[in-house]
């Protein structure tokens, strides 16, 4: 079993935030630190972490925003993996870019390295800033829907939020999908930013468990770029502490059926043959993809059969067809509306259209 890198580096965030006494937190930090280390044993023997850069680059933010100081050979690993571009996956590379851009910043103001490095981190991080920008859609999404509020972190972080005309699309982007933002894992991505925070001025809180560090000292916030208007519209949306919706209208009912197209793909080398399954399943008109999943396995002869893995991000699908995605293996379960367009949702969320064909294609990252 791979280790919990990132999911142990985004508690540790989260216990951050609430100011918690020193103990019994010190101890997962000390986990953390044995994460990563395990974590780069695939590097020697793969090329890559066992998890992903990804959580390798939580692992290091997490450490960074606790005062931890993290080893330069920890820090270099990241450095080469940015600039022989092998952060990322299936195309998509910016949520990854972004927590390791935040990493870098972080280690960089916290003055916990070198004057050499931190020049290095500093040029990183707006290279990965001025990366963002350029991978801007036309709607306004750097990415997809889920990794615009980490590219939001990371011109916030770097202060470029106030010259990138990217800042402010990607804003109206966000606002306009805030939709998609369901579950607490994704609420906890998009809050700061609509607050105008990064998850760096987690490290710049003045908790009375720390009397030596004064309230000026590392206000990392200075870069911040507040925009009450931003905040507003959602105001309905939070109840503090719970991040319980309010005042939410609830769901239209819709009536009817829909059919939708279902097919399967699995290209070289994992397959010798493209298609494995094609076809049509009738659903009610309200149903999500996961529905169209289940609705498929109920059909006569029962050959479709699928399995997923609950996440805090929504059910994640893991097994299609016997078939079954790794980490170890590199390859994933990507969902796509034909022709070639990546889904923004998981598959609880999505509901497709009448008619509209999707795809659950095995793929590499």
């Amino acid at each position: 079993e791979p280790p919990h890198t990132g999911r142990l580096a985004l508690y540790l965030l989260g216990l951050r935030a609430t100011c918690p006494p020193p103990s019994p937190h010190r101890a997962l930090v000390t986990w953390l630190k044995y994460y990563l280390e395990e974590d780069w044993t695939g590097e020697r023997r793969h090329g890559h972490p066992l998890t992903s850069y990804y959580q390798y680059g939580l692992g290091v933010l997490a450490l960074c925003v606790h005062h931890k100081r993290v080893r330069e050979e920890v820090i270099r690993r990241l450095l080469t993996a940015q600039h022989h571009g092998r952060l990322g996956h299936g195309g998509n590379t910016v949520d990854t870019e972004a927590v390791v851009a935040l990493a870098f910043i972080c280690l960089e103001r916290s003055r916990l390295v070198g004057t050499g490095l931190a020049a290095e981190l500093r040029e990183a991080a707006h290279g990965a800033s001025r990366s963002m920008a350029e991978a801007q859609g036309p709607d306004g999404i750097i990415g997809n829907i889920y990794s615009t509020p980490w590219a939001l972190q990371v011109f916030l972080a770097t202060g470029t939020c106030q010259t990138e005309p990217a800042f402010g699309q990607a804003m109206a982007a966000l606002l306009e999908n805030l939709e998609a933002f369901g579950t607490a894992a994704t609420m906890a991505q998009v809050l700061p930013v609509l607050h105008g925070r990064s998850y760096l001025d987690i490290a710049s809180m003045h908790c009375r468990e720390e009397p030596g560090r004064s309230r000026g000292q590392g206000d990392w916030g200075q870069h911040c770029c507040h925009r009450s208007g931003w905040v507003s519209p959602v105001l309905w949306w939070l109840l503090a502490d719970t991040l319980t919706p309010l005042d939410i209208e609830p769901l239209t009912e819709v009536l009817g059926n829909k059919t939708v197209q279902l097919v399967v793909e699995c290209p070289l080398p994992w397959c010798y043959e493209l298609r494995l399954y094609d076809r049509p399943v009738p659903v009610p008109a309200a149903a999500s993809l996961l529905d169209v999943l289940q609705a498929a396995a109920a059909l006569e002869p029962h050959d479709f059969k699928f399995h997923t893995q609950d996440t805090a991000h929504g059910p994640f699908l893991t097994q299609v067809l016997g078939l079954e995605a790794r980490q170890e293996k590199r390859n994933y379960w990507q969902l796509l509306t034909a022709p070639n367009t990546p889904l923004q949702m998981g598959i609880a969320d999505y509901r497709p259209q009448d008619g509209e064909t999707l795809i659950l294609r095995l793929s590499e990252w």
